[in-house]
């Protein structure tokens, strides 16, 4: 006797039930596999749409700080202006005496802080290459940390950036 016939006495199956049972157990265990293996590729997917939806959330993140950044340089340049415009109506008010030629900056600023009108007092700075290196900070978060890399702002060259070294510090 072999395996099958001792187990059709055993469970009191004829061949032909057990044959029908085991097919019926082994489509069973088809559709689990079948079913696990859809699931898995579905949370695959939803992996990757809350990957793809995190890096853009992140994305939104940093042009939302870089326009916080921008709105404080503003409002800095706002508040200069204004200070300059007020000093000027005085200086207006008083007789004027007679200087001869420009004024010279003398000192440093730290470019990290430093507003557009700060930076158009250095020699060789006016209103665009501010503007530029303003935007220059801000793409690079806020804070520059090396000379060189001032060399990636269009209008600076190697000799304006031995000019620039004397007035900015990178604190």
């Amino acid at each position: 006797m072999n395996f099958l016939e001792k187990l059709a006495i055993k469970l009191s199956l004829t061949k032909a039930e057990i044959y029908l049972v085991t097919t019926l157990l082994g489509f069973l265990m088809l559709g689990v596999v079948l079913q696990n293996i859809r699931s898995v590729e579905q949370t695959d997917v939803l992996i990757k749409r809350a990957e793809t939806t995190r890096y853009r959330d992140a994305e939104v993140d940093s042009l939302i700080r870089i326009a916080t950044i921008e709105q404080e340089t503003v409002k800095d340049d706002v508040l200069q202006e204004v200070e300059t415009e007020e000093k000027n109506q005085t200086l207006e008010k008083k007789p004027r005496r007679v200087t001869s030629g420009k004024k010279i900056f003398t000192g440093t600023i730290s470019f990290n802080k430093a507003s557009n009108l700060q930076l158009q007092k250095i020699p060789g700075i006016g209103p665009v290459i501010a503007g530029r290196l303003i935007t220059f900070r801000t793409a690079k978060g806020g804070k520059v940390e090396q000379f060189q890399d001032f060399l990636e702002v269009k209008g600076i060259s190697t000799k304006k950036l031995e000019v620039l070294k004397k007035y900015f510090t990178l604190e």
